[in-house]
């Protein structure tokens, strides 16, 4: 058996909110291999950048991990003290936070932000100064802006400081939450080969994302959220030459295609509350397969699917896949 370098197993996440509980994550499960690109797609509020917050045990208040174990290289994450926290945190896992803007400090300037996670683990000041510097010739930045104070860059140049802090050590694991989001998509793709370039480099990519063609584009493999539960995983050929799971369907079915002339169709209905998901599947109050065929009915919106693997790598959680 191959040993991953991230094993989830049965992740629950719950919120607890004045309005009631979320159940944001309900047991997911997955792994994530050396050198390996795994993407994580869904609409707003699916649960992808929880899993993401979990894996570096940084789930925000009110949030809390109910259940589940999160393995990286034989260590369980949710077992380890701040202090070997720490000492992960920014080495072996960087993570790419959604919006550079907040992530960054407004009040201190680009080089000391960078150099810091390299001051916190062990690195002299001088020469994590230098290696700043070296860091933001990689993501094809002017050496001085190691000056340059947050709002005196784009949105683009930003998310590359971004990326600059989570080179600093080689991590072994590199969490990106939606770095693209509100980038042109010529800086989009100059991003996505930064990334690329970290996993040539020999970085396991967890990436968060609500654009499944985006994922397709770079991935080895993806894994489909809907309302806190992973439905679909598998290898990127699979997921996009056979899609299993009526939503994955319907997501690929919602992605424009300049070359044809196939039909744009658009998801009907909105997410549930997770403070009271549906039922059995929660995806059937919008599946067309459970509206189009009455014999589902007592079956979908009644018994939780579990997830099974249908070929190799290519796991779904459906009753028509039972």
């Amino acid at each position: 058996m191959i040993k991953m370098l991230l094993d989830v197993k049965n992740l629950s996440i719950y919120y607890y909110t004045l309005a009631g509980t979320v159940k944001a994550v309900e047991n997911v499960s997955f792994a994530i291999g050396k050198r390996e690109w795994v993407s994580f797609v869904g609409e707003s509020g699916s649960g992808k950048s929880t899993v993401a917050y979990a894996i570096l045990n940084l789930v925000p208040s009110p949030g809390q991990i109910i259940n589940g174990k999160i393995i990286f290289e034989d260590k369980n994450i949710l077992e380890l003290t701040n202090e070997e926290l720490r000492e992960i945190r920014g080495k072996e896992i960087s993570m790419i936070f959604q919006d550079p803007m907040t992530s960054l400090d407004p009040l201190r300037k680009i080089g000391d932000q960078i150099a810091e996670v390299m001051i916190e683990h062990g690195i002299e000041k001088e020469e994590a100064y230098e290696k700043a510097k070296e860091l933001l010739k990689k993501v094809n930045l002017p050496e001085d802006r190691i000056s340059y104070y947050p709002h005196q860059l784009s949105g683009g140049q930003r998310q590359r400081v971004a990326i600059a802090i989570a080179m600093a050590f080689n991590p072994k694991l590199l969490i990106a939450d939606e770095p693209t989001t509100a980038l042109d998509v010529i800086v989009q793709d100059a991003i996505m080969d930064l990334i690329g370039t970290l996993k040539d480099e020999g970085t396991s990519i967890f990436f968060v994302t609500h654009d499944i063609s985006l994922a397709a584009e770079r991935s080895d493999k993806i894994a489909v959220m809907y309302a806190g539960k992973l439905v679909e995983f598998g290898r990127v050929e699979q997921i996009l030459e056979n899609p299993l799971h009526p939503y994955t369907q319907s997501l690929l079915a919602s992605v424009p295609d300049l070359w044809s002339e196939k039909e744009i169709k658009a998801i009907p209905g909105y997410p549930p509350d997770l403070r009271n998901p549906p039922s059995g599947c929660r995806f059937h109050p919008r599946c067309p397969i459970f509206k189009e065929k009455p014999a589902l009915k007592g079956i979908c919106d009644v018994t939780e699917p579990k997830a099974i693997e249908i070929e190799k790598e290519h796991f779904v959680a459906c009753h028509l896949h039972r």
